[in-house]
């Protein structure tokens, strides 16, 4: 299994603790360590499962709007989006546990225009303030279609670290990666009005493969 490179880290640390507690347990249990031990590895393969890297097949889209997150659609709404946009757009939020694929991804294919890091605070990431109050990311791709699409990364009560290597001026690929975050979050995506959403609340996504939207040309 293929790890994130944003694994290194945490996965060091993971296994000092691992080793630590384990050794701790064998030493003053003895019979009984596997009591600990047990959990703990269960806990210890959990974050190396959190940071794997799927092998998906990304096609090319020019129309297509495509899930950037694995997850579940929380949300689809008409919203005003005042930070890029500045007017109305309808938003659709993605959900991840912290079991999901962190990986996150294009929407769509075009140039990057704008990026932004946003300090903030840590509500639970389902929560709608936590779009405009949360620790975030916005990036905004002119596409290919002419459109002008926004999307956030959004930190959640236990996603302490938003990772996304994209500069003003890069080619953006819908599917293709541009960040990261630990450990449960939340993505939004603002889309033009006209835009056919294909998605549903409740649906499963997967990121860089399941279509969400549709914009016209």
């Amino acid at each position: 299994m293929k790890l994130h490179r944003e694994s290194k880290g945490t996965i060091v640390v993971a296994t000092l603790i691992f080793a630590v507690l384990s050794f701790l347990a064998v030493y003053f249990l003895e019979l009984w360590a596997l009591v600990v031990i047990i959990p703990l590895l269960i806990i210890y393969a959990l974050v190396f499962w959190f940071f794997r890297v799927p092998n998906r097949d990304i096609e090319d889209h020019t129309e297509n709007v495509i899930a950037p997150v694995d997850g579940k659609v929380v949300m689809i709404k008409e919203v005003d989006e005042d930070e890029f946009i500045k007017g109305k757009a309808i938003q659709i939020s993605i959900f991840m546990s912290p079991l999901n694929v962190h990986i996150c991804r294009y929407p769509v294919s075009g140039k990057v225009v704008y990026k932004k890091y946003h300090p903030g605070k840590y509500l639970v990431a389902w929560h709608e303030k936590s779009s405009t109050e949360n620790e975030r990311t916005t990036v905004a791709v002119e596409s290919l279609t002419n459109h002008q699409v926004v999307f956030r990364q959004i930190a959640g009560y236990v996603a302490r670290r938003i990772v996304f290597s994209c500069n003003e001026g890069d080619s953006a690929k819908a599917g293709h990666e541009f960040g990261f975050i630990k450990f449960g979050s939340r993505m939004d995506v603002f889309l033009p009005l006209d835009t056919e959403i294909i998605c549903k609340i409740g649906d499963k996504t997967k990121g860089g493969i399941d279509i969400i939207a549709r914009m016209k040309a």
